[in-house]
C-alpha cells in the first residue's frame, strides 16, 4: 500500500487517465474529486462490496448457473 500526504487542492495522477484532487479537509474527513474516464467505475468501497454480493447472489440464483447445473 502506498501512503501518501497531500494538501487541499493537491493532485494525484493514477495511470495515465485518473487524476484524484483533495478538496476539502475538516477534521478526520477529507473530499476528493476524481477526474477519469466514464467507462472507468469508481465506488466507496462499502458500495462495491455491497454490489459484489448482490451479483454473486444474482448469479448463484440464474438457471444457467454452473452451481445449480449440477443439480439436474
Amino acid at each position: 500500500m502506498l501512503v501518501l500526504s497531500r494538501k487541499r487542492g493537491e493532485k494525484i495522477q493514477i495511470g495515465s487517465n485518473i487524476t484524484m484532487t483533495v478538496v476539502h479537509i475538516s477534521g478526520d474527513r477529507v473530499r476528493l474529486a476524481f477526474d477519469a474516464p466514464p467507462d472507468v467505475p469508481i465506488h466507496r468501497d462499502e458500495l462495491r462490496r455491497k454490489l459484489e454480493a448482490e451479483q454473486a447472489q444474482s448469479s448463484a440464483s440464474r438457471p444457467d448457473s454452473p452451481l445449480l447445473a449440477d443439480c439436474a
